[in-house]
């Protein structure tokens, strides 16, 4: 008992745990866990992915969200736990592996081992009906033949085949450490953002020009790809019956250096502009109401294209207009429906995504705004506490409202938006051959068959063999080198 436990204190408690760590059960158990840990990042809508989707989850499951928040649902790959079984994969990998690997390069020029004593207690054994003078000579052509090692021992040879068995074994493992840096790289050195452009507009590849930046720890912004789009046209396609999309069509003019000379490309869901190693994906699209707010002595107070969050699958928007230099301030609470309908049960709605009949619905308010406390908001959001509702009123495209003898509103239309993922992956290629690899040397380890034949001489010929992973076909190569041997 006191023997064990001082075996266990200090270097030796140590070791102990670094063996533990580093075996090839624990490497899979890992794995296994870093495949379940991913589970819920494909099930559920991930923050670095799509935001709005998040939003939505929030809104018609706020309880629930936020306990999955706080385990870090909405951001599994980002998360301490999930960081934890990465590393933890990644150290256990290459103590199990490397030495492996070191032993397998030191076996491989290594000669088959030496027959033993009694052949008979091994599988298939017979004895061989044959001249024994010739039999070892024969016997060694055909092993040649079949691409086996030989070694030659007094009256007998051993024989081994099958060592890209090990190889391929290794060679799996040896990808999954690439895989594994590959990820590493993206994830320290690669950087992911997003941007809502309005259709018409430029965006130039600046900090400045994300909504939302996560930068990996070592990524500087001159990393950043200088380029620029200007967005010239989006189509979207739906199906009538189901509102379903069926195809999102991007068009955009794009220079490789900002000021530099344009081209037109056309961005697809599964087609996205590359820049080296950034890539620009189409995320998501919706729709900005375009309107004129002008006080109550008619002057443009302001004038443009205000981006709504759809939240629904028909595009059924919300958003908010704030207006500061208006006195009082002014911010009013909008729904954009792309096709306007309505029932007694849901209200105002929208029955197609597509903007067919498109109607703005807005709440006015005045009031204090909060802008002026330096307390950053969301400009999606209007904090209404402070406010006072003053006016209710649906829109068409070209109509008017005025409210409460401070102001007007005109809805003048829409212009569509895209949100623009851009996502910089240094280690793409890494991961993308890891994979290969790790496939190559799985199906290499799972077809190549590992076995050993001897073939001794003494009063009689005998031949016996060994499978190492217990696949079938060593008793028909056994048969088929000893009617080999016979017919020589």
């Amino acid at each position: 008992m006191s023997d064990n436990t001082l075996e266990l204190t200090g270097v030796g408690f140590f070791r102990y745990l670094w063996r533990q760590l580093t075996s090839m059960r624990t490497a899979l158990i890992l794995l296994l866990l870093l495949g379940i840990g991913a589970i819920p990042g494909s099930i559920f809508p991930q923050r670095t992915q799509n935001p709005m989707k998040v939003r939505e989850y929030f809104i018609n499951n706020s309880d629930v969200a936020e306990w999955m928040d706080r385990l870090k649902l909405f951001d599994v790959y980002g998360s301490p736990w999930f960081s934890a079984i990465y590393l933890l994969l990644f150290i256990s990998l290459i103590g199990c592996v490397l030495p492996r690997s070191w032993e397998h390069f030191k076996a491989i020029g290594a000669k088959p081992p030496l027959t033993p004593k009694n052949l008979n207690r091994l599988e298939f054994y017979r004895v061989v009906d044959c001249d024994s003078t010739t039999a070892l000579a024969n016997a060694e052509t055909w092993l040649k033949k079949n691409r086996f090692r030989i070694r030659h021992n007094l009256n007998s040879i051993s024989a081994e085949k099958g060592y890209a068995r090990e190889t391929g074994n290794l060679l799996f493992h040896l990808s999954l450490i690439v895989v594994l840096i590959g990820i590493g790289m993206s994830s320290v050195l690669g950087m992911r953002g997003e941007a809502i452009v309005n259709i018409g507009e430029r965006f130039i590849n600046t900090p400045t020009s994300y909504d939302n930046l996560a930068a990996g720890r070592f990524f500087k912004v001159e990393n950043l790809n200088p380029f620029s789009l200007t967005l010239t046209n989006f189509k979207a396609e739906y199906d009538l019956g189901t509102n379903a999309p069926i195809d999102y069509t991007l068009t955009a003019s794009v220079s490789d250096v900002v000021g530099g000379a344009t081209t037109t490309k056309i961005v697809k869901v599964n087609s996205p502009l590359t820049f080296s190693s950034t890539r620009v994906y189409l995320q998501a699209n919706g729709y900005s109401p375009l309107v004129t707010v002008r006080d109550k002595s008619n002057a443009v107070i302001f004038q443009g294209a205000v981006p709504f969050l759809p939240q629904d699958a028909n595009l059924t928007s919300a958003g908010t207009i704030k207006i500061p230099d208006m006195e009082p301030q002014i911010g009013f609470v909008g729904s954009f429906i792309p096709t306007a309908d309505r029932s007694a049960s849901r209200g105002a709605f929208s029955s197609f995504p597509e903007a067919l009949d498109p109607r703005l619905l807005l709440s006015v308010f005045q009031g204090d705004l909060g802008m002026d406390d330096g307390i950053p908001q969301s400009v999606y959001r209007l904090d209404t506490s402070k406010m006072e509702r003053i006016g209710l009123k649906e829109l068409a495209i070209g109509e008017s409202y005025s409210f409460n003898d401070v102001g007007t509103i005109t809805f003048d239309g829409y212009t569509p938006w895209v949100n623009l993922q851009i996502v910089r992956d240094p280690g793409k290629q890494y991961a993308l051959v890891g994979s290969i690899l790790a496939i190559l040397g799985l199906l290499i380890s799972l077809f190549t068959r590992r076995r050993r034949i001897w073939i001794k001489i003494g009063e009689v010929v005998e031949v016996a063999g060994l499978s190492k992973n217990n696949i079938e076909g060593l008793e028909k190569e056994i048969i088929d080198l000893t009617t080999w041997i016979k017919e020589r």
